[in-house]
């Protein structure tokens, strides 16, 4: 799985346990951290997708995943253990992850 880990990919992700409002349940993430992070840190930074509502970005953005037009849940950004990761699903295409590389950036007022 470690060739997998590249920024970009979507993985299944078990979110729970959690707490208050943060994303629950087992989910597509897309990993948004450095390509040699994710391989050398035992942690990984993602973004979970989700069927549920409209896109509002920059919170969250129209993305394509499963053949489907999901939301990437961009001020749900979280570090998580490896371990939660179950399976690779795909590959994110370059537009859609540049969408979410902008909606991070404003949600995380770095332009």
């Amino acid at each position: 799985m470690e060739s997998k880990l590249k920024r970009g990919n979507v993985f299944w992700a078990n979110l729970d346990p959690t707490q208050g409002a943060e994303t629950k349940k087992v989910r597509p993430c897309v990993l948004v951290g450095a390509s040699p992070l994710n391989q050398a840190r035992r942690t990984i930074l993602v973004i979970p997708l989700s069927r549920g509502g409209m896109a509002k970005p920059p919170v969250t953005v129209g993305v394509r995943c499963l053949g489907q037009e999901v939301r990437a849940v961009c001020d749900q950004v979280r570090a998580i253990d490896k371990t939660r990761l179950s399976a690779w699903i795909e590959e994110m295409g370059p537009e859609d992850l540049e969408n979410i590389s902008k909606a991070l950036k404003r949600v995380l007022a770095l332009s």
